[in-house]
């Protein structure tokens, strides 16, 4: 019988023990993660579901069920609604560091690419015109995208910039990530303040980030700085959770 589209090989569970010690759950984990590492299952790829698979394996739709979360866990496997589960790339872990993530997402051997949910030029209102230095009904760059690594949404980005990047055109945002294009005009970032939290995602995040509605994301809020002291960019981020974590290197005085 032919292999149809999203079924796992047969050969990846033919020696899987129905009475030995070790969990069944366990032994398909273990040999999907393998498959995935080896590049048999390269990312992209769709898997068949829970009940198709298990009937499949003579297993029960818990057991398949347990397996798949625990590479989901690991940030193997992604769950997308309308679409299934596919395989990806391990998480983006992120080093606190004054970096994209559009450069940080290329150094790892991922591929960014950009949805331009929102380019507009707005009116600083009073609290945004204090964080970036300029007058309050100042022109600023308000821009919001969505960020995703290998086809995978990973991040709602959401920026403000001064009148100096006003010029920044949606085509050359769905190019390069925003610190490059900042960069090609000569700017340099050289420290930024920096808050990393985590609340429930809004609706419309949710739906863009393809996770439960009302699901948690981890949210970053920065202001960047350039060389002169001068404030070049505010942003609040949201991330998956199960596609995104920060380290931190800790020193003691």
């Amino acid at each position: 019988m032919p292999q149809t589209d999203g079924e796992l090989p047969r050969n990846l569970f033919m020696d899987l023990d129905h009475s030995g010690p070790v969990p069944l759950y366990f032994q398909v984990a273990t040999r999907i993660e393998s498959a995935i590492v080896d590049g048999e299952l390269p990312p992209g790829s769709r898997l068949e579901n829970e009940i198709a698979l298990g009937e499949r394996l003579g297993l029960s739709r818990p057991t398949v069920r347990r397996a798949i979360q625990e590479l989901v866990d690991k940030g193997l496997l992604v769950r997308r609604r309308g679409i299934g589960t596919q395989v990806v790339h391990g998480p983006v872990t992120r080093k606190v560091e004054l970096t994209s993530l559009y450069d940080d997402l290329a150094s790892s051997g991922q591929k960014p690419s950009t949805l331009l949910l929102l380019h507009e030029i707005v009116p600083a209102g009073a609290r945004l015109a204090e964080t970036l230095n300029v007058t309050e009904s100042a022109p600023v760059l308000h821009l919001r995208r969505l960020r995703s690594a290998d086809g995978v949404p990973v991040g709602v980005l959401e920026n403000f910039l001064p009148v100096a990047f006003v010029d920044i055109t949606e085509a050359d945002l769905a190019e390069h990530g925003l610190y490059q294009l900042m960069r090609a005009r000569g700017t340099t970032m050289r420290v930024a303040r920096q808050k990393i939290g985590a609340r429930r995602a809004t609706a419309e995040e949710s739906t863009l980030l393809e996770i439960d509605d009302g699901g948690p994301v981890l949210t970053m809020d920065r202001t960047a700085y350039d060389n002169s002291g001068s404030a070049v960019e505010y942003g609040h981020h949201c991330y998956r959770p199960d596609l995104y974590s920060f380290e931190i290197t800790l020193v003691d005085k």
